[in-house]
Protein backbone atom coordinates (compact mmCIF):
# COMPACT_ATOMS: atom_id res chain seq x y z
CA UNK A 1 0.00 0.00 0.00
CA UNK A 2 1.22 3.49 -0.90
CA UNK A 3 -1.10 5.61 1.27
CA UNK A 4 -3.22 5.68 4.40
CA UNK A 5 -3.05 3.68 7.64
CA UNK A 6 -1.85 0.53 5.82
CA UNK A 7 0.97 2.29 3.95
CA UNK A 8 3.90 -0.05 3.34
CA UNK A 9 1.94 -3.18 4.20
CA UNK A 10 0.85 -6.04 1.99
CA UNK A 11 -2.90 -6.57 2.00
CA UNK A 12 -5.45 -8.89 0.42
CA UNK A 13 -7.93 -7.26 -1.97
CA UNK A 14 -11.23 -8.92 -2.77
CA UNK A 15 -11.62 -7.67 -6.33
CA UNK A 16 -11.71 -5.39 -8.12
CA UNK A 17 -15.18 -6.22 -9.36
CA UNK A 18 -16.06 -4.84 -12.79
CA UNK A 19 -18.18 -1.97 -11.44
CA UNK A 20 -15.28 -0.93 -9.21
CA UNK A 21 -12.94 -0.90 -12.22
CA UNK A 22 -15.36 1.32 -14.14
CA UNK A 23 -16.33 3.67 -11.32
CA UNK A 24 -13.05 4.11 -9.46
CA UNK A 25 -10.89 3.63 -12.55
CA UNK A 26 -11.92 4.67 -16.04
CA UNK A 27 -14.73 7.06 -15.01
CA UNK A 28 -12.11 9.08 -13.14
CA UNK A 29 -9.48 8.70 -15.86
CA UNK A 30 -7.40 6.35 -13.71
CA UNK A 31 -5.93 3.35 -15.54
CA UNK A 32 -3.24 2.11 -13.15
CA UNK A 33 -4.50 -1.29 -11.89
CA UNK A 34 -2.55 -1.03 -8.61
CA UNK A 35 -4.10 2.35 -7.93
CA UNK A 36 -7.59 0.95 -8.44
CA UNK A 37 -6.73 -2.03 -6.21
CA UNK A 38 -5.67 0.32 -3.41
CA UNK A 39 -8.84 2.37 -3.78
CA UNK A 40 -10.83 -0.88 -3.72
CA UNK A 41 -9.11 -2.00 -0.52
CA UNK A 42 -9.67 1.25 1.33
CA UNK A 43 -13.32 1.47 0.24
CA UNK A 44 -13.82 -2.02 1.68
CA UNK A 45 -11.86 -1.18 4.82
CA UNK A 46 -13.72 2.07 5.44
CA UNK A 47 -17.14 0.63 4.55
CA UNK A 48 -17.57 2.89 1.51
CA UNK A 49 -19.41 1.65 -1.57
CA UNK A 50 -17.06 1.56 -4.57
CA UNK A 51 -19.76 2.44 -7.12
CA UNK A 52 -20.92 5.50 -5.19
CA UNK A 53 -17.37 6.60 -4.45
CA UNK A 54 -16.25 6.26 -8.07
CA UNK A 55 -19.30 8.15 -9.34
CA UNK A 56 -18.73 10.84 -6.71
CA UNK A 57 -15.08 11.05 -7.74
CA UNK A 58 -15.89 11.49 -11.44
CA UNK A 59 -18.55 14.11 -10.64
CA UNK A 60 -16.14 16.11 -8.48
CA UNK A 61 -13.37 15.87 -11.09
CA UNK A 62 -15.65 17.16 -13.84
CA UNK A 63 -16.73 20.02 -11.60
CA UNK A 64 -13.06 20.78 -10.85
CA UNK A 65 -12.10 20.84 -14.52
CA UNK A 66 -15.22 22.88 -15.28
CA UNK A 67 -14.15 25.55 -12.79
CA UNK A 68 -17.11 25.21 -10.41
CA UNK A 69 -14.71 24.22 -7.61
CA UNK A 70 -11.00 24.94 -7.21
CA UNK A 71 -8.07 24.22 -4.88
CA UNK A 72 -9.31 26.75 -2.36
CA UNK A 73 -12.55 24.79 -2.05
CA UNK A 74 -10.93 21.33 -2.15
CA UNK A 75 -8.30 22.23 0.43
CA UNK A 76 -5.46 21.94 -2.09
CA UNK A 77 -6.59 18.71 -3.77
CA UNK A 78 -5.99 18.95 -7.52
CA UNK A 79 -8.95 16.84 -8.57
CA UNK A 80 -8.26 16.63 -12.28
CA UNK A 81 -9.23 13.49 -14.14
CA UNK A 82 -6.47 10.93 -13.71
CA UNK A 83 -5.09 12.29 -10.44
CA UNK A 84 -5.25 9.16 -8.31
CA UNK A 85 -3.25 10.71 -5.46
CA UNK A 86 -5.94 13.37 -5.05
CA UNK A 87 -8.72 10.80 -5.39
CA UNK A 88 -7.32 8.48 -2.71
CA UNK A 89 -6.64 11.40 -0.35
CA UNK A 90 -10.26 12.47 -0.79
CA UNK A 91 -11.29 8.94 0.23
CA UNK A 92 -9.07 9.04 3.34
CA UNK A 93 -10.57 12.42 4.25
CA UNK A 94 -14.09 11.00 3.83
CA UNK A 95 -13.22 8.20 6.24
CA UNK A 96 -11.70 10.58 8.79
CA UNK A 97 -14.49 13.15 8.44
CA UNK A 98 -12.08 15.88 7.41
CA UNK A 99 -11.55 18.53 4.73
CA UNK A 100 -13.15 18.29 1.31
CA UNK A 101 -13.89 14.65 2.03
CA UNK A 102 -16.73 15.87 4.24
CA UNK A 103 -18.28 17.52 1.18
CA UNK A 104 -17.69 14.63 -1.22
CA UNK A 105 -18.95 12.14 1.36
CA UNK A 106 -22.43 13.67 1.20
CA UNK A 107 -22.88 12.17 -2.28
CA UNK A 108 -23.76 13.57 -5.68
CA UNK A 109 -27.36 14.48 -4.79
CA UNK A 110 -26.41 16.82 -1.95
CA UNK A 111 -23.32 18.15 -3.71
CA UNK A 112 -25.46 19.33 -6.62
CA UNK A 113 -27.53 21.46 -4.25
CA UNK A 114 -24.43 22.69 -2.41
CA UNK A 115 -22.57 23.68 -5.58
CA UNK A 116 -25.58 25.66 -6.81
CA UNK A 117 -26.27 27.45 -3.52
CA UNK A 118 -22.68 28.07 -2.42
CA UNK A 119 -20.67 28.33 -5.64
CA UNK A 120 -23.24 29.50 -8.20
CA UNK A 121 -23.11 26.41 -10.40
CA UNK A 122 -25.60 25.93 -13.24
CA UNK A 123 -28.37 23.83 -11.65
CA UNK A 124 -29.67 22.46 -14.97
CA UNK A 125 -26.20 21.37 -16.08
CA UNK A 126 -25.53 19.67 -12.74
CA UNK A 127 -28.82 17.80 -13.07
CA UNK A 128 -27.81 16.69 -16.57
CA UNK A 129 -24.41 15.33 -15.56
CA UNK A 130 -24.90 14.39 -11.90
CA UNK A 131 -25.24 10.62 -12.13
CA UNK A 132 -27.75 9.94 -9.37
CA UNK A 133 -31.45 9.31 -8.99
CA UNK A 134 -33.30 9.24 -5.67
CA UNK A 135 -30.00 10.08 -3.96
CA UNK A 136 -28.20 6.94 -5.14
CA UNK A 137 -25.22 7.10 -7.49
CA UNK A 138 -25.51 5.29 -10.81
CA UNK A 139 -24.37 1.75 -11.37
CA UNK A 140 -21.73 1.63 -14.10
CA UNK A 141 -23.60 0.76 -17.29
CA UNK A 142 -23.94 3.18 -20.19
CA UNK A 143 -27.69 3.27 -20.75
CA UNK A 144 -27.74 5.89 -23.52
CA UNK A 145 -28.80 3.43 -26.22
CA UNK A 146 -31.13 1.29 -24.10
CA UNK A 147 -34.43 2.91 -23.18
CA UNK A 148 -35.34 -0.16 -21.15
CA UNK A 149 -32.20 0.23 -19.04
CA UNK A 150 -32.89 3.94 -18.60
CA UNK A 151 -36.25 2.95 -17.14
CA UNK A 152 -34.59 0.16 -15.18
CA UNK A 153 -32.45 2.77 -13.45
CA UNK A 154 -34.97 5.61 -13.19
CA UNK A 155 -38.15 3.83 -12.12
CA UNK A 156 -36.66 1.73 -9.32
CA UNK A 157 -37.93 2.27 -5.79
CA UNK A 158 -34.41 2.54 -4.40
CA UNK A 159 -32.36 4.23 -7.10
CA UNK A 160 -30.23 3.33 -10.15
CA UNK A 161 -28.77 -0.06 -9.31
CA UNK A 162 -29.45 -3.34 -11.08
CA UNK A 163 -30.90 -5.29 -8.19
CA UNK A 164 -34.36 -4.58 -9.64
CA UNK A 165 -33.70 -4.44 -13.36
CA UNK A 166 -30.77 -5.30 -15.59
CA UNK A 167 -32.34 -5.11 -19.03
CA UNK A 168 -29.56 -3.73 -21.20
CA UNK A 169 -28.51 -7.13 -22.56
CA UNK A 170 -32.04 -8.33 -23.26
CA UNK A 171 -32.89 -4.99 -24.85
CA UNK A 172 -29.81 -4.25 -26.96
CA UNK A 173 -28.27 -7.64 -27.75
CA UNK A 174 -31.28 -9.94 -27.92
CA UNK A 175 -33.82 -7.32 -29.01
CA UNK A 176 -36.54 -8.98 -26.92
CA UNK A 177 -38.47 -5.81 -26.12
CA UNK A 178 -38.92 -3.68 -29.27
CA UNK A 179 -42.16 -1.92 -28.22
CA UNK A 180 -43.00 0.32 -25.27
CA UNK A 181 -45.41 -2.37 -24.09
CA UNK A 182 -42.63 -4.99 -24.21
CA UNK A 183 -40.38 -2.74 -22.14
CA UNK A 184 -43.20 -1.99 -19.69
CA UNK A 185 -43.85 -5.71 -19.22
CA UNK A 186 -40.17 -6.25 -18.43
CA UNK A 187 -40.16 -3.29 -16.04
CA UNK A 188 -43.20 -4.78 -14.32
CA UNK A 189 -42.01 -8.39 -14.18
CA UNK A 190 -38.31 -8.32 -13.38
CA UNK A 191 -38.51 -6.12 -10.25
CA UNK A 192 -41.12 -8.51 -8.87
CA UNK A 193 -39.02 -11.59 -9.48
CA UNK A 194 -35.94 -10.01 -7.92
CA UNK A 195 -38.01 -8.75 -4.99
CA UNK A 196 -39.15 -12.33 -4.42
CA UNK A 197 -35.54 -13.50 -4.13
CA UNK A 198 -35.08 -11.00 -1.32
CA UNK A 199 -38.31 -12.12 0.36
CA UNK A 200 -37.31 -15.79 0.51
CA UNK A 201 -33.52 -15.37 0.74
CA UNK A 202 -32.53 -17.04 -2.51
CA UNK A 203 -29.89 -16.15 -5.11
CA UNK A 204 -31.00 -15.01 -8.53
CA UNK A 205 -27.95 -16.32 -10.42
CA UNK A 206 -29.37 -19.76 -11.38
CA UNK A 207 -32.48 -18.04 -12.72
CA UNK A 208 -31.27 -15.97 -15.67
CA UNK A 209 -27.48 -16.27 -15.66
CA UNK A 210 -27.42 -20.02 -16.37
CA UNK A 211 -30.03 -20.60 -19.05
CA UNK A 212 -31.41 -24.01 -20.09
CA UNK A 213 -30.19 -25.18 -23.48
CA UNK A 214 -33.63 -24.83 -25.10
CA UNK A 215 -34.57 -21.54 -23.41
CA UNK A 216 -34.50 -19.67 -26.71
CA UNK A 217 -37.38 -21.84 -27.93
CA UNK A 218 -39.72 -20.71 -25.13
CA UNK A 219 -42.56 -18.26 -25.70
CA UNK A 220 -41.01 -15.73 -23.28
CA UNK A 221 -37.29 -16.59 -23.20
CA UNK A 222 -36.34 -13.42 -21.29
CA UNK A 223 -38.25 -14.75 -18.27
CA UNK A 224 -36.43 -18.13 -18.32
CA UNK A 225 -39.68 -20.06 -17.60
CA UNK A 226 -37.99 -23.38 -16.75
CA UNK A 227 -36.10 -21.77 -13.89
CA UNK A 228 -39.24 -20.00 -12.70
CA UNK A 229 -40.87 -23.41 -12.41
CA UNK A 230 -37.81 -24.69 -10.54
CA UNK A 231 -38.36 -22.01 -7.89
CA UNK A 232 -42.07 -22.81 -7.68
CA UNK A 233 -41.27 -26.48 -7.05
CA UNK A 234 -38.52 -25.61 -4.56
CA UNK A 235 -40.89 -23.38 -2.55
CA UNK A 236 -43.53 -26.09 -2.54
CA UNK A 237 -41.03 -28.75 -1.44
CA UNK A 238 -39.58 -26.66 1.40
CA UNK A 239 -42.84 -25.25 2.78
CA UNK A 240 -45.26 -28.06 1.93
CA UNK A 241 -47.67 -25.42 0.66
CA UNK A 242 -49.36 -25.28 -2.73
CA UNK A 243 -47.65 -22.63 -4.83
CA UNK A 244 -47.67 -21.22 -8.37
CA UNK A 245 -45.88 -18.67 -10.52
CA UNK A 246 -48.89 -16.38 -10.13
CA UNK A 247 -48.67 -16.55 -6.33
CA UNK A 248 -44.93 -15.88 -6.51
CA UNK A 249 -45.57 -12.66 -8.42
CA UNK A 250 -48.45 -11.69 -6.11
CA UNK A 251 -46.23 -12.04 -3.03
CA UNK A 252 -43.71 -9.72 -4.66
CA UNK A 253 -46.22 -7.23 -5.98
CA UNK A 254 -47.65 -6.76 -2.49
CA UNK A 255 -44.19 -6.04 -1.08
CA UNK A 256 -43.15 -3.85 -4.02
CA UNK A 257 -46.25 -1.68 -3.77
CA UNK A 258 -45.80 -1.33 -0.01
CA UNK A 259 -42.22 -0.19 -0.70
CA UNK A 260 -43.65 2.38 -3.08
CA UNK A 261 -46.06 3.65 -0.44
CA UNK A 262 -43.17 3.91 2.02
CA UNK A 263 -41.33 6.05 -0.54
CA UNK A 264 -44.38 8.32 -0.71
CA UNK A 265 -44.46 8.52 3.09
CA UNK A 266 -40.81 9.59 3.05
CA UNK A 267 -41.63 12.48 0.71
CA UNK A 268 -40.57 10.79 -2.52
CA UNK A 269 -42.11 8.23 -4.86
CA UNK A 270 -44.01 10.39 -7.35
CA UNK A 271 -43.23 10.79 -11.05
CA UNK A 272 -40.73 13.63 -10.65
CA UNK A 273 -38.49 11.32 -8.62
CA UNK A 274 -38.30 8.92 -11.57
CA UNK A 275 -36.54 11.57 -13.65
CA UNK A 276 -33.04 10.65 -14.80
CA UNK A 277 -29.93 12.73 -15.51
CA UNK A 278 -29.80 13.36 -19.24
CA UNK A 279 -26.27 11.97 -19.45
CA UNK A 280 -27.79 8.52 -18.90
CA UNK A 281 -30.01 9.04 -21.97
CA UNK A 282 -27.92 11.04 -24.42
CA UNK A 283 -24.97 13.37 -25.03
CA UNK A 284 -24.96 16.46 -22.80
CA UNK A 285 -21.91 18.33 -24.07
CA UNK A 286 -20.55 19.20 -27.50
CA UNK A 287 -17.56 16.95 -26.86
CA UNK A 288 -19.83 14.01 -26.04
CA UNK A 289 -21.75 14.46 -29.28
CA UNK A 290 -18.58 14.90 -31.32
CA UNK A 291 -17.10 11.68 -29.91
CA UNK A 292 -19.86 9.70 -31.68
CA UNK A 293 -21.01 12.24 -34.24
CA UNK A 294 -21.50 9.77 -37.09
CA UNK A 295 -23.78 7.62 -34.92
CA UNK A 296 -25.81 10.53 -33.54
CA UNK A 297 -26.16 12.20 -36.98
CA UNK A 298 -27.48 8.90 -38.34
CA UNK A 299 -30.01 8.68 -35.51
CA UNK A 300 -31.22 12.21 -36.24
CA UNK A 301 -31.86 11.18 -39.84
CA UNK A 302 -33.34 7.73 -39.28
CA UNK A 303 -35.10 8.06 -35.92
CA UNK A 304 -35.95 11.73 -35.49
CA UNK A 305 -36.48 12.53 -39.17
CA UNK A 306 -34.17 15.55 -39.19
CA UNK A 307 -31.37 16.24 -41.67
CA UNK A 308 -28.40 17.30 -39.52
CA UNK A 309 -26.51 18.96 -42.40
CA UNK A 310 -25.97 22.63 -41.68
CA UNK A 311 -26.99 22.32 -38.04
CA UNK A 312 -24.64 23.32 -35.23
CA UNK A 313 -23.68 20.64 -32.71
CA UNK A 314 -25.76 22.39 -30.05
CA UNK A 315 -28.80 22.34 -32.34
CA UNK A 316 -28.25 18.64 -33.02
CA UNK A 317 -28.01 17.92 -29.29
CA UNK A 318 -31.26 19.81 -28.64
CA UNK A 319 -33.15 17.91 -31.35
CA UNK A 320 -31.85 14.51 -30.23
CA UNK A 321 -32.57 15.40 -26.62
CA UNK A 322 -36.22 16.23 -27.29
CA UNK A 323 -36.67 12.89 -29.06
CA UNK A 324 -35.03 10.86 -26.29
CA UNK A 325 -36.74 12.68 -23.43
CA UNK A 326 -40.16 12.28 -25.11
CA UNK A 327 -39.52 8.52 -25.41
CA UNK A 328 -38.62 8.31 -21.73
CA UNK A 329 -41.83 10.09 -20.72
CA UNK A 330 -43.83 7.70 -22.91
CA UNK A 331 -42.05 4.80 -21.23
CA UNK A 332 -43.06 6.14 -17.80
CA UNK A 333 -46.69 6.38 -18.93
CA UNK A 334 -46.64 2.81 -20.22
CA UNK A 335 -44.91 1.33 -17.16
CA UNK A 336 -47.24 3.08 -14.71
CA UNK A 337 -50.26 1.77 -16.61
CA UNK A 338 -48.88 -1.78 -16.54
CA UNK A 339 -48.21 -1.58 -12.80
CA UNK A 340 -51.69 -0.27 -12.00
CA UNK A 341 -50.42 3.14 -10.94
CA UNK A 342 -51.57 6.66 -11.77
CA UNK A 343 -49.66 8.77 -14.26
CA UNK A 344 -48.00 10.37 -11.26
CA UNK A 345 -46.47 7.00 -10.35
CA UNK A 346 -48.80 6.31 -7.39
CA UNK A 347 -50.59 2.97 -6.77
CA UNK A 348 -54.33 3.28 -7.22
CA UNK A 349 -56.77 2.33 -4.46
CA UNK A 350 -58.02 -0.43 -6.78
CA UNK A 351 -54.50 -1.87 -7.01
CA UNK A 352 -54.14 -1.82 -3.21
CA UNK A 353 -57.47 -3.63 -2.85
CA UNK A 354 -56.54 -6.16 -5.55
CA UNK A 355 -53.37 -6.99 -3.61
CA UNK A 356 -55.15 -7.08 -0.22
CA UNK A 357 -52.92 -4.33 1.16
CA UNK A 358 -55.54 -1.57 1.43
CA UNK A 359 -54.75 -1.06 5.11
CA UNK A 360 -56.13 2.22 6.54
CA UNK A 361 -52.73 3.91 6.91
CA UNK A 362 -51.66 2.78 3.42
CA UNK A 363 -54.86 4.11 1.84
CA UNK A 364 -54.55 7.36 3.78
CA UNK A 365 -51.02 7.92 2.45
CA UNK A 366 -51.93 7.09 -1.14
CA UNK A 367 -54.98 9.38 -1.12
CA UNK A 368 -52.68 12.35 -0.47
CA UNK A 369 -51.22 11.89 -3.94
CA UNK A 370 -54.34 11.05 -5.99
Amino acid sequence: MKTGPYKGQKVLVDGPEYETLAACGSNSGIFDPKAVLETNFYCDTYGVDTISFGTISAFVMERYENGVINKDITGGLELNFGNWEAQIEMLHQMARGEGFGMTAGQGVHRMKKLFVEKYGADEKFLQDIGMETKGLEYSAYVSKESLAQQGGYGITNKGPQHDENWLIFLDMIRNLMPTFEDKAEALYYFPLFRTWFSIVGLCKLPWNDIEPEDNHKQAEPAKVPEHVQNYVELYTAVTGKSFSKEELLRQSERVYNLQKVLSLKLGKGTRKFDAIPYRSAGPVTVDEYASRQERYDKQLKELVGINPEGMSTKEKIASLRKYREDRYETLLDTVYKRRGWTQNGVPTIEKLEELSIAYPDVVEEVKKHL
